[in-house]
């Protein structure tokens, strides 16, 4: 528990002031994360041995990451062109090294970066777009409340097994729970900073973001299952990888671009 509040709060001493910050900073530290998050996806199947694939994995969550109006001057290509070529590279991999490295590979490492792409191409967004930092913080601390309130509930009231094959240890209670505190944070937050939204959108939207929240948690645990590990990575003394801290994330802040409520 020790080693896990340490690394928690160093972790927000470097990350809180970077969101802040924004600009280069900011897209460089979240290039960094999406890279190291899809290397540790790729790890735990032991995809390939050849550095070829993993070097063109990153080039496609790097693209994946750009933002869209960086194409809308280049008239040689878009961005889904550009994805679609490093797509036929991966194939045509498959045949030069005899499917040692084989079309389920690719199709692994395609859906890898694309995974772990979405999430931080829309934190990128949200930091780009207007009330920047409330919108990054509301979300985080949805994330935070969910997964605070899924403990505390889980612990305390915890009687029925929510997917023991996936998560033995989430609880039905735990995950309503974790809804529970998400709407009341949200509702504290909203009195702080309000939303361009009625109440009744507000609580909708965050009961709908903390279920989301909480199947990316599930998600994460379904891979380390299959793949039998523990963590993502080490990254992250006492807490695992970066996957293993940013998983509510990568569905959250999709979510509420899709539905326009950033």
């Amino acid at each position: 528990m020790k080693q896990r509040t340490i690394t928690a709060i160093l972790a927000l001493l470097v990350f809180v002031p970077i969101i802040i910050l924004g600009g280069v900073p900011f897209t460089v530290f979240v290039y960094l994360l999406a890279t190291i998050g899809l290397f540790e996806l790729i790890r735990m199947r032991h995809t390939d041995k050849n550095i070829f694939p993993y070097v063109l994995s990153a080039l496609l969550i790097w693209v994946i990451l750009l933002p869209n109006e960086i194409f809308a001057s280049i008239e040689w290509f878009t961005k889904y062109e550009l994805i679609s070529i490093i797509i036929l590279i991966l194939l045509a991999y498959t045949v030069l090294v005899k499917n040692e490295f084989t079309f389920d590979h690719v199709g692994f490492v395609i859906l890898a970066a694309f995974y772990v792409g979405l999430g931080f191409f829309y934190l990128l967004e949200t930091r780009d777009g207007e009330n920047a930092l409330r919108n990054i913080l509301f979300a985080f601390c949805i994330i935070w409340a969910t997964d605070t309130g899924a403990y505390l509930f889980g612990r305390k009231l915890g009687k029925h097994k929510l997917w023991p094959t996936i998560s033995p240890k989430k609880t039905v209670e735990g995950a309503l729970g974790g809804i529970f505190v998400a709407v009341v944070v949200a509702v504290v937050f909203h009195l702080i900073a309000p939303f361009d939204h009625s109440w009744l959108t507000l609580i909708i939207v965050t009961m709908i973001a903390s279920s989301f929240g909480q199947i990316g948690d599930l998600v994460e645990s379904a891979f380390k299952r299959v793949y039998n590990v523990k963590d993502s990575g080490k990254i992250l003394p006492g807490h695992g990888g970066i996957l293993d801290r940013f998983d509510s994330m990568l569905f959250v802040f999709p979510l509420l671009h899709f539905i326009h409520f950033f």
